[in-house]
């Protein structure tokens, strides 16, 4: 049995969800798991501010975070910035979780946590092997770092990209979601009554993440009411752009919801912007996936990785958009992990620790 320190971020609701999956999976096979977020091992309420400040910029200022993406994370000749300085601040209260934890190894499942364990590792500070789960489909730099001992990725092609591009082991993983993320009947069944008050229209989901950010959500929503479908707007914890979104004609707005499973196989289709949990969950329960209007940075790139692996569709205006969900909409339903396999997360983080 091994013990791992999983450390994730609370940068809305997807790292977590993985770290919580992961910790899950590695109890289920025999080993403790103990989860942390990054972002409360750096000092002074830098977290916090951290955090507050990606998400006002994600809701309110999407061309200065496109700004700051193209600085930070992506690649490029000559000097470039990193969070590498940032990440150090949090080093010694790492160091001290793992030894007050005895943890056998560490996974970090967001970039900044990778970047301070593989620093960790290179300068002989942390003495435990460290494993990254990359969550991306686009790998920016800041998920890279040579110091680190694994990267498991979502798909068999980005771990080869990562084996290339740091010559250290990568292997793919699959998503991590529940293993039984399936709708139950009674929770299927309900959504589909209440989406059937919309009429006959095609329900169909429009994705904000867990903090309700997007390009003109309410304009899509109108096009899709004006084309016969039912939008169906998932605003998360953004009561704000609940309440905006909600003024749009034959459009259900809804806040944070629980049974994602019900309510994305009472739709029939996904309007997605960042490449994320929401569209892993679709793709599990067999629900097509169109990318449209994506989130700047690590939003666009993934939905446009998404849709070159063939897992999704991408609309790059509103004629196209329409014309993939008609088509979409009209096809059989997909089979329940459209493109996406399952691997082994736990076998390599147990070689890992051996």
């Amino acid at each position: 049995m091994s013990r791992l320190l999983v450390v994730s971020a609370s940068m809305g609701s997807g790292h977590d969800a993985v770290a919580r999956e992961l910790a899950r999976r590695l109890r289920a096979a025999g080993h403790e798991a103990v989860h942390r977020d990054v972002l409360e091992l750096l000092p002074a309420r830098a977290g916090a501010g951290l955090r507050g400040f990606y998400r006002a910029t994600i809701r309110h200022a999407p061309a200065l975070y496109g700004g700051i993406y193209a600085a930070f994370f992506r690649g490029g000749g000559g000097p470039r910035p990193g969070s590498a300085p940032l990440a150090a601040l949090a080093g010694d209260r790492l160091r001290a979780e793992v030894a007050g934890e005895r943890a056998d190894a560490v996974v970090s499942v967001f970039h900044l946590a990778a970047q301070l364990t593989g620093g960790l590792r290179t300068r002989g500070r942390l003495a435990v092997p460290s494993a990254v789960v990359i969550t991306d489909f686009a790998v920016h730099r800041q998920w890279l770092h040579h110091g680190n001992d694994l990267h498991l990725c979502l798909t068999p092609q980005i771990a080869g990209e990562v084996r290339h591009r740091l010559g250290r082991p990568a292997a793919a993983c699959g998503p991590l979601l529940p293993e039984r993320f399936r709708p139950h009947p009674s929770g299927e069944a309900s959504w589909r009554r209440r989406l059937a008050a919309g009429g006959d229209r095609p329900p169909v989901l429009l994705s904000a993440g867990a903090w309700g950010a997007g390009s003109r959500l309410g304009a899509t929503a109108r096009l899709l009411a004006s084309a016969g479908y039912l939008p169906v707007v998932l605003c998360g914890r953004n009561e704000r752009l609940r309440r905006l979104v909600s003024k749009a004609p034959g459009t259900l707005a809804l806040s944070w919801v629980d049974d994602m499973p019900g309510l994305l196989s009472a739709c029939a289709a996904l309007v997605d912007n960042a490449a994320g949990q929401t569209a892993l969950e679709a793709l599990a329960v067999g629900v097509p996936v169109v990318g449209y209007r994506p989130i700047p940075g690590h939003g666009a790139e993934g939905v446009h990785r998404m849709a070159a692996l063939g897992l999704t569709e991408h609309a790059a205006d509103s004629w196209q958009l329409l014309r993939c969900l008609d088509r979409l909409t009209s096809a059989a339903p997909a089979p329940g992990g459209r493109g996406l396999a399952r691997g082994d997360v736990v076998g390599p983080l147990e070689r890992l620790c051996s």
